[in-house]
């Protein structure tokens, strides 16, 4: 998809809710080429509020922030504003989020990392179209590493519990871990 004005409607307010300042900033900066109207929150709490005094058509809401989730900006966005177009992106992409973020009201979600086209396309799909599948999906080694730092997490950094959690040996989960991200 081309960075030329597209047909978004009347409305195009934006809320963008991410607390990577560096990837806010140039999503910002790339959905405004596109003719959104972008306001940007930074945490959970910044998010609740603009969508409470302001309501968006359009919100771009990471899943996993400092002060909490995602999904609570969600939920009072959907309270706010019915009609509005939410796409939840994450790092930390998993089946049963994905299925209560799309419960509690949002129209789509993208794993991280997802470009303005990707997500310009999920919150510009109409009806029961599927946005088409993304340019430069995640490898599979990057999905399995991604899968891994979850658990590792979830584990609270524990590597022998992460270990056993995968049944895999820790000495191999060391490893991996030591390792750079797969791109």
């Amino acid at each position: 998809m081309p960075t030329e004005k597209l047909d978004i409607g009347e409305d195009k307010s934006l809320l963008l809710v991410d607390d990577d300042e560096p990837f806010l900033r140039r999503l910002t900066r790339a959905m405004e080429k596109r003719g959104f109207e972008v306001e940007m929150a930074g945490s959970v709490a910044a998010g609740k509020a603009i969508s409470t005094a302001r309501p968006p058509a359009y919100a771009v809401v990471d899943l996993r922030l400092e002060d909490g989730n995602g999904l609570d900006v969600v939920e009072v966005l959907r309270a706010k504003r019915p009609d509005s177009r939410i796409v939840v992106l994450t790092g930390y992409g998993a089946i049963a989020t994905a299925v209560a973020a799309v419960k509690i009201g949002a129209t789509d979600y993208l794993s991280k990392p997802a470009d303005a086209n990707d997500i310009t396309s999920a919150l510009l799909a109409t009806g029961d179209d599927l946005p088409p599948p993304p340019e430069n999906p995640m490898s599979a080694d990057r999905v399995r590493w991604e899968h891994i730092q979850r658990v590792y997490e979830l584990c609270d950094r524990n590597v022998s519990e992460t270990a056993r959690r995968l049944n895999m040996h820790r000495r191999t989960l060391q490893r991996i871990l030591a390792k750079r991200s797969p791109k």
